[in-house]
């Protein structure tokens, strides 16, 4: 019988403190509150460790670089203690017959309980031949092998919306696999590639609680995809304060201010880069001196250059000037008060007609 996560971390030599201390981050970095500490703790103490099959597509392999240098947990945490993660052709030792025989084990052993974990896309020129897996097209063995699975993670840009490979015109029509998988709840983590610590947490999540979280009307889990990086960042203030780099490297730049004139699509964007942060929770692109591409969002690769400006946001204004605001405050009163008024006597005045014929 598969071991328990509980169990693993025990023979470890983990001790039970640190234990509920990893229950209690885990809580934290899933948006929960203390009392689902103890939930966790049950949940990895009685439930054996999930098997997962993690396939690879059309794709540069980014997300696997970026899971494997998780910080909180330790990608070494989830991958031999949380996982059972049976196959995954990039980190795994086994290779060509041997390692296809895996698929097959696990599908027979596991039916139904394994999780399908999904980086890159299938193209579907050509019969799928532009992407070959172990001999076969692609979309092939990505149809048969989530046809048993549990729950299906598409992992990054490339499997959840398509990404550069489908970029007009699209040669090999790389598709998103939501357009290919069919009858089976698939969670979309998307990002060029996605943050560490929130594909472990999605996997943590799934794991805990026997079941996929909720989800935006995307695909998209709203604990991490549910706020636009833009209402989060640290030059927030700088945008509401007109104070913007005009070009790179001037003064502004140097400050820190907004990088909204020079293309950043923070606003447009949602994902937990502005909160939960890369590198171990150090910095973002932002925090780096460059904008928000909007990897996260569908078809950004085909929206024009990186570098253009957003049209039609709008921004508060804060310290444009406070008499000023002060001012056109009391301006819209004033027009409001004055168009109450001509409202109210065109009624009287309607009505002292109305009295008149009545007479």
């Amino acid at each position: 019988m598969t071991e328990t996560f509980y169990e693993v971390m025990r023979r470890q030599g983990i001790t039970r403190r640190s234990f509920i201390k990893f229950c209690s981050l885990t809580a934290a970095s899933l948006g929960l509150g203390p009392s689902y500490v103890g939930r966790i703790a049950n949940a990895m103490e009685t439930k054996p460790r999930t098997p997962v099959i993690w396939l690879h597509g059309l794709e540069c392999t980014c997300c696997s670089e970026s899971f494997i240098r998780s910080a909180h947990p330790l990608a070494k945490d989830v991958v031999l203690s949380m996982l059972s993660l049976d196959y995954d052709d990039t980190l795994m030792a086994a290779a060509g017959h041997q390692a296809e025989a895996i698929i097959a084990e696990i599908k027979a052993k596991y039916k139904g309980n394994y999780i399908l974990a999904v980086e890159g896309n299938p193209p579907l020129n050509e019969d799928g031949m532009f992407c070959i897996h172990g001999g076969r097209p692609f979309v092939e063995v990505l149809k048969e092998t989530a046809a048993d699975a549990k729950a299906v993670i598409a992992w990054g840009a490339c499997a959840s919306w398509g990404c550069v490979q489908a970029a007009k015109p699209n040669p090999t029509r790389a598709t998103p696999i939501d357009k290919v998988i069919s009858g089976k709840p698939i969670v979309k983590v998307p990002g060029c590639p996605p943050i560490a610590e929130v594909m472990t947490a999605v996997v943590t999540y799934m794991l805990t609680f026997d079941r996929i979280p909720e989800l935006d009307r995307q695909g998209r889990p709203k604990m991490f995809y549910g706020q636009r990086i833009h209402d989060k960042c640290y030059r927030r203030p700088h945008f509401d304060a007109g104070q913007f780099v005009e070009a790179w490297d001037d003064e502004a730049a140097r400050k820190g201010y907004c990088l909204y004139k020079m293309g950043c699509k923070g606003p447009t964007t949602y994902n937990a880069c502005s909160t939960t942060r890369w590198n171990d929770g150090v910095s973002f692109p932002i925090q780096s001196g460059h904008g928000c591409i909007g990897c996260s969002e569908d078809g950004f690769w085909d929206k024009g250059s990186f570098y253009d400006r957003l049209t039609g946001i709008n921004q508060f204004g804060i310290e444009a000037n406070a008499d000023k605001v002060g001012a056109t405050a009391a301006g819209v009163v004033g027009a409001a008060v004055a168009a109450h008024a001509a409202v109210s006597a065109l009624k009287r005045g309607r009505l002292e007609q109305s009295d008149g014929d009545n007479k």
